[in-house]
């Protein structure tokens, strides 16, 4: 894979934004942050809105636009999923599904993982979310917490594809911390 990295932002807007049509802004759902603890490029937190709990380890070193995290959700910690967020100019109008994109994922020399990526934007949110379909989110949490580097590339047509590299410094630390968090929160949730 050949990594040609540029700035999401002026990705996103030669691509998906010039597709996104904005109209009034609203307030998006804002998550209460605690628990957050730094690991190298990664940090690891919990997020709650009412009894909603969600825990999150979350690369911010890459890219001053972007972000990569892993997410579990209390009560179903057993199932993680990848999120990219790229942050927008603006507040977004609507809640919707903008694309869906043939992405290649990889860590380091591991083999490629062909898979789809859904380009999402959230009404009152200045964010562009890219959520991956992935099969094997074990194996690949298992390279992302010994790895060094994970690479995406996103397909864009006619377009050269777009490319991103993002740091593992740190994930093994905030994706165990993000898990155990997960844990502790559906032990508490069953304690009487």
């Amino acid at each position: 894979m050949t990594i040609r990295s540029m700035s999401p932002t002026r990705a996103l807007s030669s691509y998906a934004l010039s597709t996104l049509l904005l109209a009034n802004p609203a307030l998006a759902a804002t998550f209460n942050v605690s628990s957050t603890e730094p690991h190298g490029h990664w940090q690891s937190m919990a997020l709650s809105l009412g009894d909603e709990r969600h825990f999150r380890a979350v690369e911010t070193h890459s890219y001053s636009d972007a972000t990569l995290s892993v997410n579990t959700t209390q009560g179903v910690c057993d199932l993680p999923w990848l999120e990219m967020r790229v942050t927008l100019a603006q507040q977004q109008g609507e809640s919707r599904a903008v694309n869906l994109v043939p992405t290649r994922l990889r860590i380091d020399d591991q083999p490629i993982i062909d898979t789809m990526a859904e380009f999402i934007t959230e009404r009152g949110d200045d964010g562009f979310y890219a959520h991956f379909y992935l099969q094997d989110m074990e194996t690949l949490i298992e390279e992302m917490q010994s790895g060094e580097q994970l690479f995406l590339g996103f397909d864009q047509n006619e377009r050269e594809p777009w490319y991103m590299t993002f740091s593992l410094a740190g994930a093994d630390a905030a994706i165990s911390r993000m898990q155990a968090l997960c844990s502790a929160a559906a032990e508490t949730a069953r304690t009487p």
